[in-house]
């Protein structure tokens, strides 16, 4: 190892990255590779199709004798799935385009259904000597942002992780995101550059790190970073998460957001103005505050059940959102019962008993519901559940609540579950 590589740190050394994937946007591989390239990154010359005529007319841009056609979805291991397709004639471009354009595409990490593939992008082929592999993650144990390198690119950096952490590179920036170039120069030399290929790579680490602190991304993950035949760098796959909470800076980060690779429940809470974040449980939750809701998923785990849902009716909660936050969890068909644990704050137990009658006799509702409430106008709300002559089992304790939903849909519409279990 060069001397310059003996400041990089392996991640063995420190334990693992744990980039922040919460409250994050993620974008299309097309659109992570557009940015690249109005902020002065290589990326290989290519474009965007929605149809087999506008994946013939890019390739026929290109000079070939290769391309490369890959599915755009939000999701990795899109290789193993068939996603991804070299093609040696405009035949076999054709041939490709038609197979991943409206395959449902399942990868390591996407659900059994898959996802809908809408676009494919087509760029040139390339010749490619060496891969890398290159990030920037916001590290959580850290607070800090976090450069990573490894000479083992293209391979799932997650396994290689967890099986040789050693050949995983490090350095932090520091709390003002400042990037020097000594750092890159480290883990360049550390992934066995030479000397005029740290010099290229400085230049491209410098401009990523601008990158990611001008879009208030939270992760850039170049993999790989090839080094082509002819000596050049350039980021041959790319895929970015952004700052949901700071997208309001960045419009134009926003507009990036696809709607249809979100989850259509979550959409439609959004829409309705819903806090909710789809799991792949049985039990519905609605409760009042993050942490608390936190705490009861895990009471329902540690009860032997699956929460389905996180759905946090906030603090100022009426009648009419807890309507929608049980007409989204309805709409869910994996749901068997739910739970409802609030703790009354500003949000009064007799306005969420409220809700909870109109939204069970207004949706019909014939899955098993258990209650917990304490706080302000709890005895109230108690009362309103009581003469609703609607079946609600109440619970003294988060615990009980969490024993009872987990008692009642052991054998609750278990087809349901079977169907649509992830």
């Amino acid at each position: 190892m060069p001397p310059a590589a003996k400041g990089a740190e392996p991640l063995g050394h420190r334990g693992h990255i744990h980039p922040c994937k919460g409250d994050a946007m993620n974008i299309h591989e097309y659109q992570a590779k557009e940015l690249l390239a109005a902020h002065g990154l290589p990326v290989p010359p290519g474009g965007v199709a929605a149809t087999l005529e506008e994946a013939l007319a890019v390739a026929g841009s290109l000079p070939g004798p290769t391309w490369v056609l890959k599915a755009q979805i939000h999701a990795g291991g899109r290789g193993k799935g068939g996603g991804i397709r070299l093609c040696a004639s405009m035949a076999e471009v054709a041939e490709a385009a038609r197979s991943i354009l409206g395959m449902r595409l399942v990868t390591p990490q996407t659900d059994p259904e898959g996802r809908l593939v809408q676009k494919i992008l087509v760029e040139q082929g390339m010749d490619i000597e060496k891969e890398l592999y290159l990030a920037i993650a916001l590290d959580r144990s850290a607070e800090r942002l976090t450069l990573m390198a490894s000479p083992d690119g293209g391979m799932d950096i997650e396994e290689l992780a967890k099986r040789h952490p050693e050949r995983i590179f490090c350095t932090r920036l520091d709390g003002a995101h400042r990037f020097w170039p000594f750092q890159a120069r480290r883990l360049l030399f550390a992934c066995g550059l030479e000397q005029a290929q740290v010099g290229q790579g400085v230049d491209f680490v410098g401009k990523l790190v601008r990158l990611c602190v001008d879009k208030d991304a939270t992760q850039v993950e170049i993999n790989p970073l090839a080094l082509s035949g002819d000596g050049r760098l350039l980021a041959l796959d790319a895929k970015m998460n952004f700052d949901e909470s700071a997208l309001k800076r960045h419009p134009d980060i926003a507009a990036l957001e696809d709607p249809d690779e979100t989850d259509p429940l979550e959409r439609k809470a959004a829409q309705l103005g819903v806090n909710y974040v789809r799991l792949n449980g049985y039990v519905g939750t609605m409760v009042n505050g993050a942490g608390l809701a936190m705490a009861t998923m895990d009471a329902i785990k540690q009860a032997g059940a699956e929460p389905a849902n996180f759905l946090d009716a906030g603090g100022g909660a009426s009648v009419e959102m807890v309507k929608k936050g049980f007409e989204v969890m309805l709409s869910d068909p994996r749901v068997r019962g739910i739970l409802v644990n609030i703790f009354g704050g500003i949000l009064r137990c007799d306005v969420v008993a409220q809700g909870l009658v109109q939204a069970a006799e207004e949706l019909g509702l014939e899955l098993p519901l258990v209650v917990r409430m304490e706080g302000t106008n709890v005895e109230a709300g108690k009362r309103i559940l009581a003469e609703s002559g609607l079946s609600i089992s109440t619970a003294a304790s988060m615990d009980e609540a969490a024993r009872l939903i987990a008692d009642m849909t052991k054998e609750v519409r278990p087809e349901a579950a079977d169907e649509h279990s992830c």
